[in-house]
């Protein structure tokens, strides 16, 4: 009958180089009983090592794993915060005939809304915020709020307009550009 080597290299469970290799190991051991020297000892080295080797890869494998788990987490809560302000203080029945145009992510979306919440709009009263699909219209501090936090949310946030003052040297005051015009 074979070796118990042999049934392993039939069976495809082993391979050649490894048979070699066990058997270097073991003449390697045999000649070292023969000479006087603690074999057990260093075998017990080596596997310690290699143990404490595979504890540290573990260890730092699960702190990247923990750390990566804290990060989606964290970004899950900010979202869910983003959202719950939103719809808290979203403006609510600015429904009207007037179409309002804007971006979201390269792609120019629409709003009806009426002529308060246009010029509302237009003066920075108002902001444009969206997430998840979902656009909603709330006031500039809304707007700022949300912008800490996330300013991939904040779609469109005009500057407060101040009483403008014409310039007398201007030499485009005889053209204003007027309220209602739309892109």
């Amino acid at each position: 009958m074979s070796s118990l080597q042999d049934q392993l290299l039939k069976a495809g469970l082993s391979t050649k180089q490894k048979a070699r290799q066990a058997n270097s190991d073991k003449r390697r051991k045999n000649k070292q009983k023969r000479s006087g020297v603690k074999v057990e000892a260093s075998l017990q080295e080596v596997v310690k090592q290699d143990l404490a080797a595979q504890q540290a890869e573990k260890a730092a494998k699960d702190k990247a794993l923990n750390e990566e788990k804290k990060q989606q987490l964290a970004a899950k809560e900010l979202h869910n915060r983003i959202v719950q302000i939103l719809t808290h203080h979203h403006i609510k029945n600015t429904d009207g005939d007037i179409e309002y145009k804007y971006t979201d992510n390269g792609t120019v979306k629409k709003l009806f809304i009426d002529a308060k919440t246009q010029r509302a709009l237009i003066n920075g009263i108002l902001a444009i915020c969206a997430i998840d699909g979902t656009s909603y219209l709330v006031t500039n501090e809304t707007a700022e709020k949300i912008e800490t936090l996330d300013a991939s949310a904040v779609l469109l946030s005009n500057d407060k307009v101040v009483d403008e003052q014409i310039d007398e040297d201007d030499p485009y005051a005889d053209y204003q550009i007027p309220d209602d015009l739309m892109w």
